[in-house]
This record gives structure tokens, C-alpha cells and sequence, in this order.
């Protein structure tokens, strides 16, 4: 429901929550597209940061000595610290707000990326890319910003976009890095020495978009956290009630499980493509670059179109469109996966790669089309659990297949499909009482909306006027019953929903 007082306030046109109801992706209106301007730059900084060193793997490990464990050691430990800093930046957000937590821990984990500069032994390097890669937590905030300024409607396109042109800086990077290597080089340093300087470039990066966050965001479409919490219009939730829904919410530990193997599988990609396709098809280190970078950089478009076709299928087919889409898709990407490993000729691929990465960045931009909608209240620690599901998904399939010899590269990635395929079938279970699942319609109960997000609260809490945010939220959410499916009852203006947890 759009407000007519809410448009004069609002450069774009907003619902009833002050959410903006359009995605204008050229437009830096203030408070909405500047917030997603803000936060996929952000993010990108600190992918491009994370992922510095692959390209420059060559000339490191014969800088300071580094084996094909330490390698490995660091690419897992460059993915593994964001997994727990990604829960935590959940926790941050739903308490301190986006902005604040966002700026925060992306100009703390500036120094490590400056530190770098200065790794002289496989230890050294392994901290740096450990504290390095807490800076992905960053894509947690970047998601419940999103989820904070857009309606249910447009929800999804805007976390695609965001995520999908962040996660652009773990291709950007493989070309970045070598080119800033080189002109470094041809200025006179050595090359042991330019590649200590380039990581300079993307520490300044990094800090630049902290403090660009910090002095021209806003966390809600009426202001900071800080200043709603002073005038009395939003009230400071207490950490232990939002923890218990976020971990008593089955749906969020599925899409966890599922995310692990769609970004997880990507940032396991961003680790090993380019040293993939130069050992194995005898290709330059600037052609490999050139191949893996061509993998992140699908996330232009992928992710992206992972997010508008979450919410077109919801447009028709309401949540249940969002779950079987992600499946079909996600499902996709595990069969071009296994194909990637068993190819064994250059062209066929590179060209299987491409499609492949299509359909695992698309599949991340539709989980985040579905997360908005797990839990009002607890939307930080439950995007928190999402994401540190990807870190976790990461590790594992490293560990399992990457470090070592126990499987060949190409083996290892054909396995790696194989579990995507087999993860992916957990959506089935995905069920929402008021709109249904894969293979289930909604509740017999007549379950609603509000029914399901007012649980959150308790009715002291109700009484006390802290759940008119998720009663809103609740109204605007209706159109996951899309045009073709039978959803829930509208009730009836006056009537108490039920207070019955569906956790």
C-alpha cells in the first residue's frame, strides 16, 4: 500500500514501511539507491581485497617459500574467517543497525589487508588472508540493507543486483591485481617488491568505501538506528529473543545448508580456477587470469538475474515460485559443475565453466530472494546464518577436495557438483503455513501473514506496541501468494491474528 505523504517525503515511491516499491538502478536518490550505491561498492572493496593474492600466487610462493598445502592452508583460511564474523554481522545489524556495522568491520579489516605487504613466511601469509577474508561479512549487511529500504515486490532484484556487483570484485580482481603488479614493476620496482606494494591498492580501496558508508548512509528509510531509538520510534530488541527465532527457524538453516553450495561453490571457484586451467591445459598465467576472472565477472548479470527472476516467479506463483525456481536452477549448476570436471578439452571448458557459473550465482541471488521472508524480527542473524553457510560450504569442499593430493583438481570438482545436487534437494522441505512449499500448499488452519510474523512477539510485547514494524511487513508481504496460487485468508480488519509460533 502506497502513501501519499510517504511519496512527498521519498524521491521514489515507497510502501507503507517506507520501502521503496521501485528499483531505479541508475538513480542515487538518497536514502534508498544510495544505500545500495554505498553497500555493493563496500562489498566489492572487500572481495577485490580477499581475493588479491591468487593472481599473484606465482611470484608469492616463490617470493617467500610457499608449498602447495600452504597454498591451499591460505585459500581456506581466506574464506573460513568470515564464517563466524558473517553470524556475528547478523547479530550487528539487527542491534546497531546496517551502516554502523558495515563501516566498522570494513575499515578493521583494512590493516590486514595492508599487512600483507609485508608476509614473509607461510604463516605470516596464512593470518593475513585469514583476517582478510572476515571482511566478506560486509555481503551480510549489504543484504539486510537491502532488505531494509525495498518492498517485498522488488526485494529480491535488490539483493541480487547488490550482492551479484559485489562478489563482480572476485573476478575484477584477477585483472586488477596483475595489471597494478606490472605497472608497478615497469616504474622500476622489482617484481618481489612491486607485489608487496600493489596490495596498497586495494587497502586504500577498502577504507575509502568504510568511510563512505559511514558519513552517507542511513540504515532505514527514516533514519539511523541511533536516532530512532533516541525520538522513541524504534525500540532496542532484546539480542536473546531475536538469537531464539533466528535459531528455532528451520527454513534458515536449510537455505544455509543450500547457500554453502552455491556461493560456497564459488568462492571454492575463486580459489583454484586459474591455477586449475594453467596446470591443466598448459595455458599463461595472464591467460588463466583472464579465464577465471571471466567466472566472477558473470556476476554482472548472473546473480543479479538470480534476484528479478525470484521476484517475477513470485509475481505469479508466489513463494512457492521463489522455492522451485531456486531448485531447478541451483540443480542446474551442480550438473554443469560435475560436466566442468569430466571436459577435457580447453574450449569445451571454458565455455562449461561459463554456464556453470550462470547457474550457481543465480542460484545465490534466489536464496537472498527468500531470506527477507524467513523472519521479520530476526532478519540479521538469519541473513548472518545464510551467509556463514556459504564460508562454511567453502571449507568443507576445500578441505575435502582441494587440499592434497587425495583427488585431482578435476575430479575434486566433479564431486564438488555432485554434493551441490544432492544439498539442493533439502529445499523440498521449505515450508511456509501461509503460502505453502514445493509440493504443499499453504496451511489448513487458514494461517496468515500476520499469524506468522506477530509470533515473533509476545503478547506483552504486542501490548507494548513493539510488532507494528512485522504487521507491516506483514500486509506488504502478501503478494508472495502470487496471482496463480491459493494462499492464506486476508483477515479480517479488527481481528487479533494468532499468536502461535511456526518455527
Amino acid at each position: 500500500m502506497e502513501v501519499s505523504l510517504s511519496q512527498k517525503k521519498f524521491a521514489l515511491p515507497v510502501d507503507s514501511e517506507h520501502k521503496s516499491t521501485e528499483f531505479k538502478l541508475f538513480s542515487v536518490a538518497a536514502p534508498h539507491m544510495r544505500a545500495f550505491h554505498l553497500s555493493w561498492i563496500s562489498f566489492f572493496a572487500c572481495f577485490v581485497s580477499t581475493f588479491a593474492a591468487p593472481p599473484l600466487l606465482p611470484i608469492i610462493r616463490d617470493d617467500i617459500g610457499l608449498t602447495a598445502t600452504d597454498i591451499g592452508n591460505a585459500g581456506i583460511a581466506a574464506v573460513s574467517g568470515a564464517v563466524f564474523a558473517r553470524i556475528a554481522m547478523g547479530t550487528a545489524c539487527d542491534l546497531f543497525g546496517p551502516r554502523l556495522a558495515s563501516a566498522a568491520l570494513t575499515l578493521l579489516t583494512a590493516p590486514a589487508v595492508y599487512c600483507s605487504s609485508i608476509a614473509n613466511s607461510a604463516a605470516s601469509f596464512l593470518l593475513v588472508r585469514f583476517f582478510t577474508g572476515f571482511s566478506l561479512a560486509t555481503f551480510v549487511s549489504t543484504q539486510f540493507w537491502m532488505s531494509s529500504l525495498f518492498s517485498a515486490r522488488v526485494v529480491g532484484t535488490a539483493n541480487g543486483v547488490a550482492g551479484g556487483w559485489g562478489n563482480l570484485g572476485g573476478g575484477a580482481t584477477q585483472l586488477i591485481m596483475p595489471l597494478v603488479f606490472d605497472l608497478i614493476k615497469h616504474m622500476g620496482a622489482g617484481q618481489f617488491t612491486a607485489w608487496r606494494i600493489a596490495f596498497f591498492v586495494p587497502g586504500l580501496f577498502q577504507t575509502l568505501s568504510a568511510y563512505g558508508i559511514f558519513f552517507l548512509g542511513q540504515d532505514l528509510p527514516d533514519g539511523n538506528y541511533s536516532q530512532l531509538h533516541k525520538s522513541g520510534d524504534k525500540h532496542k530488541d532484546n539480542f536473546r529473543q531475536v538469537l531464539y527465532h533466528a535459531v528455532t527457524n528451520y527454513r534458515g538453516w536449510i537455505l544455509a545448508l543450500t547457500y554453502g553450495y552455491c556461493f560456497g561453490v564459488e568462492l571454492t571457484i575463486d580459489n583454484i580456477i586459474a591455477q586449475y586451467f594453467y596446470d591443466r591445459f598448459n595455458v599463461s598465467l595472464h591467460t588463466a587470469g583472464i579465464i577465471a576472472a571471466s567466472f566472477g565477472l558473470a556476476n554482472l548479470f548472473s546473480r543479479p538475474g538470480g534476484g528479478m527472476l525470484s521476484d517475477i516467479m513470485a509475481n505469479k506463483f508466489g513463494m512457492r515460485g521463489r522455492l522451485w525456481t531456486l531448485w531447478i536452477v541451483q540443480t542446474l549448476g551442480g550438473v554443469f559443475c560435475i560436466l566442468l570436471g569430466k571436459v577435457g578439452s580447453l574450449g569445451v571448458s571454458v565455455a562449461v565453466m561459463l554456464i556453470f557459473s550462470l547457474f550457481v550465482q543465480a542460484a545465490c541471488g534466489l536464496t537472498f530472494g527468500v531470506v527477507p521472508f524467513i523472519s521479520r524480527r530476526s532478519l540479521g542473524i538469519i541473513s548472518g546464518m545464510t551467509g556463514g553457510g556459504g564460508n562454511v560450504g567453502a571449507v568443507l569442499t576445500q578441505v575435502i577436495f582441494f587440499r592434497g593430493s587425495h583427488y585431482s583438481t578435476e575430479t575434486g570438482i566433479t564431486l564438488m557438483g555432485v554434493m551441490i545436487v544432492c544439498c539442493t534437494l533439502v529445499i523440498m522441505l521449505i515450508h511456509f503455513p501461509q503460502w505453502g512449499g514445493m509440493f504443499c500448499g499453504p496451511s489448513s488452519k487458514g494461517t496468515t501473514e500476520e499469524d506468522y510474523y506477530l509470533s515473533e512477539w509476545s503478547s506483552k510485547e504486542q501490548e507494548r506496541g513493539f510488532h507494528g514494524g512485522s504487521l507491516k511487513f506483514s500486509e506488504n508481504s502478501r503478494s508472495e501468494r502470487g496471482k496463480r496460487v491459493e494462499s492464506a485468508p486476508t483477515p479480517t480488519p479488527g481481528t487479533t491474528p494468532l499468536n502461535t509460533a511456526y518455527a
